[in-house]
């Protein structure tokens, strides 16, 4: 009789194991996906790698998860079309912090809707890393909007354009203050728009700071003690915010509505604007007071940076994060490979980059090379076999006729000659 209980329970419970829905890990094993659609967990599974590879880099920080995020997928019930699409859940469990974010996958599936809410899974992670038990009925300190949407605006291959368009045809005039008591959630499209750019501004100001990305993990941390004044918990954890912050926001704010580089790049431009990038400027010793002495990667990466350097190369990875979104799409990939190279080699991880490098300054000479060919080829083709003529060189075409037409005749005695000359060598020519 004991046998048969057993084996029951062996028999049900091999059942059960076996009703248990699948499952993928991602390669950094931090998220746990849960659906029966295998090329739909895959999908979801590199979004989040992607979205915590970009917070990384934006604040350049390490790897250090320590509590997995479980991802269900579930489909869409026909009698149940109040579920909201995303729904992120964080409880305490018997082994400490669960972060459950479910989604609902079918006709009205948003790419950037899952994107926001796994960055807000990445960042209620960093928040809560180090709290080992939280008790239950606790209310859970949710990261800024400001830092979401900040974050994903300035995420590489976005179109930062339209956010300084939207800055640059409003009056600008909202304060810090104002910026901050707002909700995402409650503004409509147009004034999403124009809280992402302000959003950017506040990023990359704090980005600017001395130290900004490691004050971040700082601030984060901050969050869980659940202040109500945003103002104040800014200034504890960024310094050079405590001295007239709203000048400083405004300076910011005014620098992403003018700047040009938040429009597309030609190819010309943006290969100026990566040497100008690559030319890395450090710090001439401590006392330098401003002089700078100018220094490359392929010198960089022959051996270990010292502070400065970190300084100077941290200061070109940022340009470039920001550049690889404007660029010419032909420079983008060489753009990201070289944020990538500055990105390890101020981790002292100096293995194989001088090849890289060196590959990169070749394939840059012949993409010059290249695109200069085509620019030759266009010209000729439009000169010469196009039946219409596009009218670029319109302007230019009527100047140079009316110049020749309208120039006055000079009547000089050596002016006069050489007319008289000339009358005889065409005479002379036609008998």
């Amino acid at each position: 009789m004991r046998r048969a209980a057993i084996l029951i329970s062996l028999i049900f419970g091999s059942h059960q194991l076996c009703a248990l829905p699948e499952r993928s890990v991602s390669p950094s094993r931090q998220f746990v996906i849960y659906g029966t659609d295998a090329r739909l967990r895959g999908t979801i599974s590199e979004l989040a790698e992607q979205t915590k590879t970009n917070l990384l880099t934006l604040l350049r920080q390490h790897d250090g998860w320590k509590t997995a995020v479980v991802i269900n997928l579930r489909s869409q019930q026909a009698n149940l079309p109040e579920i909201p699409p995303t729904n992120l859940r964080v409880s305490q469990t018997g082994f400490g912090v669960k972060f459950q974010l479910d989604v609902i996958t079918g006709e009205n599936f948003e790419a950037p809707l899952i994107e926001r809410q796994l960055l807000h899974a990445i960042l209620l992670e960093m928040i809560y890393r180090d709290e080992s038990d939280l008790a239950p009925g606790t209310t859970v300190a949710e990261p800024p909007d400001w830092l979401v949407e900040g974050v994903l605006a300035l995420t590489p291959g976005r179109e930062p354009e339209i956010l300084a368009e939207a800055l640059s045809t409003t009056d600008q005039g909202k304060s810090l203050k104002e910026f901050l008591g707002q909700r995402f959630n409650l503004l409509d499209s147009a004034g999403r728009v124009l809280y992402q750019a302000y959003s950017v501004a506040l990023v990359q100001l704090l980005l600017d700071e001395s130290g900004g990305r490691a004050h971040f993990t700082r601030y984060l941390s901050k969050l869980r003690q659940g202040s109500n004044d945003p103002i104040a918990d800014l200034k504890a954890c960024f310094p050079e915010l405590r001295d007239d912050v709203e000048k400083k926001w405004r300076s910011s704010v005014n620098r992403l509505s003018s700047r040009q580089a938040y429009r597309l790049l030609t190819f010309v431009d943006s290969e100026r604007r990566l040497d100008e990038l690559l030319q890395i400027k450090i710090p001439d010793g401590p006392r330098s007071l401003g002089r700078s002495k100018p220094t490359n990667l392929s010198e960089l990466c022959r051996r270990k940076l010292t502070a400065e350097e970190k300084i100077g190369v941290n200061k070109m990875s940022r340009g470039l994060l920001l550049l690889i979104g404007t660029a010419h799409p032909v420079l983008r990939p060489v753009a990201r490979e070289y944020q990538q190279i500055a990105a390890l080699l101020v981790r002292g991880k100096r293995r194989g980059i001088a090849n890289r490098v060196s590959y990169l300054d070749v394939t840059r000479k012949e993409l010059a090379a290249r695109m200069g060919s085509i620019d030759d080829f266009m010209n000729w083709f439009e000169a010469t076999q196009m039946e219409n003529q596009s009218g670029a060189f319109s302007d230019y075409l009527k100047t140079a006729g009316e110049s020749q037409v309208s120039a006055p005749k000079r009547r000089d005695p050596l002016s006069v000659y050489l007319d008289a000359l000339e009358d005889q060598i065409e005479t002379s020519r036609l008998e």
